[in-house]
């Protein structure tokens, strides 16, 4: 596990263009963390890392649920479980297709994630003592 600690936005997503660079292609990122702690602003990152010419596009998926970008190695999808509770809401978006290890999925709100999945890399936001401090936590896949 790494541990890094960023001070404003500008900082949460040049960890994630960083983190990208070393992620496998294809991956699947979980991200966890409460309310505003910079999930979509960290996916940022990461879809720049990945090759997402204007990281302007990535915006919170909460309402469409899945937005789908285009990335260096293939499609970048970016998954938002917030108003999702069960298993069958997961089946009804696609999700389990998304798993299949043959795409890069971001998805935030991983905690209501329902479905197994092998060899993802996770991260936990969370907010500091400052108000735009966050401590981001880095678990690599084995």
């Amino acid at each position: 596990m790494e541990i890094f600690h960023s001070f404003s936005e500008d900082e949460t997503q040049t960890l994630g263009r960083k983190v990208a660079t070393a992620l496998p292609r294809p991956s699947i990122v979980l991200l966890y963390g409460d309310l505003g702690a910079g999930k979509t602003v960290l996916t940022r990152g990461l879809a720049e890392g990945l090759g997402l010419e204007d990281p302007s596009l990535v915006h919170s998926p909460t309402f469409s649920l899945v937005h789908e970008y285009p990335g260096r190695d293939g499609p970048i999808y970016h998954v938002d479980l917030y108003r999702l509770d069960t298993v069958q809401d997961l089946y009804s978006i696609g999700l389990d297709e998304l798993l299949d290890g043959h795409h890069t999925v971001i998805i935030e709100w991983a905690e209501k994630l329902k479905l197994p999945v092998d060899r993802a890399i996770r991260i936990t936001l969370t907010v500091g003592q400052a108000p735009e401090h966050r401590e981001i936590q880095v678990e690599w896949a084995e």
